[in-house]
């Protein structure tokens, strides 16, 4: 089991440099997340058609109760995934009781437009060939070789994360995602505890050197220290030096691990700070924070 396991585990280069290992989500937690989803959905759905429905004579129910179910699916189906993926915890309902997120292949930023290209997809993928099987059973016209090609689509795009390495649907080989487990361990408070004052301000990291990053940035540093890998350590502290403009003489790890840390405190801090004003810097693309 431990070797299957291993098998999950990617590594991401960051774009400044930092070295992370992510544990892919396993189709069967991917499956039960999207039927927590499913089951949202599902009764969203049920209790909008059955208010409206109370609200209307039963002569008007029925027409009016099928218009519901049809713009309701519509709008939630288009945007229910693209919404909760497009906020910061990058996960919906589901993945988010799974501890599943989704993130982007190359370490940078998951965009709009790779949410949006991975869920749209899920259209091809299950909605479509579902509904149009609802609406030919509707209509008289089907039959048990449609019903099979139907099933059979869906089911192939359904299973398909079984037969690539990496656990990707279709739409996460479009997008260039991955959805991987969240495992975030509570390490930022005992990094800042032992952070010492007078190291920090040896450093005298000014304002503008604390905005370079947000929020993304310095929970990725916080989990590069908690690793202490030597390697990863020197080559972050010389990309954060070279971002700061400030000189990289030949340092050792201690001094580049003392100075991440340092940096660290400072910049959490000055984040914190800033949230106290309503002010978020979510990461270094975030102009507004």
């Amino acid at each position: 089991m431990a070797e299957r396991k291993d098998r999950l585990v990617r590594e991401l280069v960051t774009p400044e440099g930092a070295v992370l290992h992510l544990r892919l989500a396993n189709a069967g937690s991917r499956a039960a997340a999207f039927t927590i989803d499913a089951a949202i959905m599902l009764a969203a759905l049920i209790g909008l058609t059955l208010a409206a429905v109370g609200l209307l004579t039963n002569q008007q129910s029925s027409s009016v109760a099928a218009i519901l179910w049809l713009l309701g699916f519509f709008l939630l189906r288009n945007f229910y995934f693209t919404l909760f993926e497009s906020g910061g915890r990058a996960a919906t309902l589901g993945k988010r009781a799974l501890k599943l997120r989704v993130v982007a292949r190359d370490g940078g930023r998951l965009t709009g437009g790779a949410v949006l290209a991975r869920n749209l997809t899920r259209e091809i993928e299950v909605f479509l060939p579902l509904m149009f099987l609802l609406s030919a059973q509707a209509e008289g016209f089907s039959s048990r070789w449609l019903t099979l090609f139907g099933f059979g689509w869906t089911a192939i795009f359904m299973l398909f994360p079984l037969f690539n390495r990496d656990r990707l649907r279709a739409g996460d080989l479009i997008a260039g995602t991955w959805v991987v487990e969240n495992e975030r361990p509570k390490i930022a408070p005992d990094l800042l505890a032992d952070a010492e004052p007078e190291r920090i301000e040896l450093y005298a990291f000014t304002p503008e050197e604390l905005e370079t990053y947000g929020q993304m940035e310095v929970q990725r540093l916080a989990d590069i220290l908690h690793r202490d890998e030597a390697d990863t350590i020197v080559t972050v502290a010389g990309v954060i030096r070279r971002k700061l403009g400030r000189p990289d003489n030949g340092t050792h790890v201690g001094e580049d691990r003392a100075f991440l840390d340092a940096y660290y405190a400072a910049a959490r801090r000055h984040l914190e700070r800033r949230l106290l004003f309503g002010k978020r810097k979510r990461d270094k693309f975030d102009s507004e924070g």
